[in-house]
């Protein structure tokens, strides 16, 4: 090999700074910036629309059945899409998948601000989505290959990193600020210039790449079967919230998502280029993992959901306010992601996440003590950040697990599956609890009713009947988490010795 072509070769793989991007110091504050600003749009708008939901709700008369499906069919396009968005990124190149993601995600959010309809904005948040899971792969990718080595590496990791956990905070606050002063509409509408202004960008910043087509293969079969059977498995329960179980329309899409998901797995194992090689989930300790990723992604956006709600429809709470009544999470999370370093020389895995897990359930039951006139202060503050810490002790063993012993061929499915598990978990997990919450505020109007000689309820009824039905999602979400936490003890047996080898081979990659 020549001197010239090696060049050639770095060049591509590597991304050199300095050759793609101008100079080195500046081409790399640039790189950071775009790919940061790219994951901030992603993070952010999984919940910026939570605190709008209310005001949503009432301008396009959507049902209370119907109205999670704001929050989850982003979080399953999402997470169902995202494995085949990494293969997007390889198959056609980085620049030129983050470019194609970051247009259809502006374009998806303009349809979303102007949606006429609960069905427009239903699909205005799908397709947001679904260029989220091309947008998300290519620009972390492009994050690994810009900066390859050295404290650079690692100061634009921590900068991603800080983007990530700190982007849902940021949604939550950013949704009250406008809803407050402008609309719901411009918590969708407000990423569409960003995102247009990043796309111009990342043209500019990074160079195009000559792809090697051959050497990819998009698993087409795994994708739409595997999204289209989540898909129905969510639309079944939400069903179910409406029609009820026994229902044909519901049982007929659980056999669906059934038959949908079985042909994944059949596809899967046959596959020369699965989207989702059976050894990556069928390993002890990954698969304790990712099953923490799904139950932690159910009960957290649930808990969002409806701690809107209450805050807004029980205890009067503005847009604003709201979302300041949420930023707490974020100090939770980071103290306990600061314990979680202290333990991890002390404390293996198999017991540390099980402990995390039911320092976050006991938040969780803790949240049934909210009344019609109770105070944030004495029972949602302490709640939340208890609930926060357990999260926050959980994620980093967690996240370090899902790449134990894990091929290198296979590390950046293990790594894309951390993310997939949290956004299908939100997705069915919110599908779930806002059925078992109908069905609650059903049976608890159908039980006054029956009290009251058939008198209709009213507002005070109807406000206690809602506070019955948070209650009893929350105590659900809670027994998700206590028997997640038993699985997983008996599931997660690495040791301290294995997750210490995990995080040098992060180092040193």
């Amino acid at each position: 090999m020549t001197e010239t072509s090696r060049d050639r070769r770095l060049h591509t793989d590597r991304g050199d700074a300095t050759d793609r991007q101008g100079p080195a110091g500046t081409g790399k504050i640039a790189a950071i910036i775009v790919i940061a600003v790219a994951q901030l749009l992603i993070v952010l708008d999984a919940t910026i629309v939570s605190v709008a939901l209310p005001s949503a709700e009432a301008d396009l008369h959507i049902s209370e059945a119907n109205r999670s499906w704001v929050v989850t069919v982003y979080a399953l396009t999402f997470g169902g899409l995202l494995l085949l968005g990494g293969r997007i990124a390889d198959y056609i190149g980085r620049r030129r998948a983050l470019t194609i993601g970051l247009l259809g995600f502006a374009a998806a959010s303009l349809l979303g601000a102007f949606a006429p309809n609960a069905a427009v904005l239903f699909a205005g948040r799908g397709l947001q989505g679904a260029f989220a899971a091309v947008l998300a792969p290519s620009a972390l990718s492009l994050l690994a290959v810009t900066f390859a080595e050295g404290k650079d590496r690692a100061r634009a990791f921590a900068v991603f990193g800080g983007v990530s956990a700190a982007g849902g905070a940021i949604g939550l606050l950013l949704g009250g600020v406008l809803t407050e002063f402008l609309s719901w509409r411009w918590c969708l509408g407000v990423a569409t210039p960003i995102a247009l202004g990043v796309a111009f960008a990342a043209r500019a910043v990074f160079a195009d790449e000559t792809r090697d087509k051959s050497t990819s293969r998009l698993d087409l079969g795994g994708a739409l079967t595997v999204t289209a059977g989540l898909a129905a498995l969510v639309v079944a329960l939400a069903k179910a919230s409406s029609d009820g179980w026994a229902a044909s329309s519901t049982v007929v899409l659980l056999v669906a998502a059934a038959a949908l998901l079985a042909a994944f797995a059949v596809i899967e194992s046959r596959s020369a280029a699965p989207l989702l090689p059976p050894r990556v989930i069928l390993d002890r300790n990954r698969g304790g993992a990712f099953l923490v990723q799904t139950t932690l992604g159910a009960a957290l956006l649930a808990v969002f959901v409806f701690l809107t709600f209450y805050l807004q429809q029980t205890l009067g709470f503005s847009p604003l306010r709201t979302g300041l009544a949420f930023l707490p999470i974020a100090a939770g999370i980071a103290f306990g992601a600061v314990a979680y370093s202290l333990l991890s020389s002390r404390v293996r895995p198999g017991v540390q996440v099980p402990i995390g897990l039911l320092v976050t359930a006991v938040g969780l039951g803790l949240l049934t003590r909210i009344s019609a006139d109770s105070s944030y202060w004495s029972h949602v503050l302490a709640p939340l950040l208890l609930l926060a810490f357990g999260v926050g002790l959980t994620l980093g063993p967690v996240q370090n697990i899902a790449l134990l012993r894990i091929d290198k061929a296979d590390a950046g499915i293990a790594s894309a599956m951390v993310d997939t598990t949290q956004q299908v978990g939100g997705a069915i997990g919110t599908a779930v609890l806002n059925t078992i919450f109908a069905s609650a505020v059903t049976g608890y109007l159908a039980d006054q009713a029956r009290n009251g000689s058939g008198r209709p309820p009213g507002a005070a009824t109807a406000t206690l009947a809602a506070i019955h039905g948070y209650h009893v999602a929350f105590w659900t979400g809670a027994g998700l988490l206590v028997a997640t936490a038993l699985i997983t003890a008996v599931l997660i047996n690495a040791t301290r010795q294995q997750m210490s080898a995990v995080a040098e081979h992060q180092q040193e990659a």
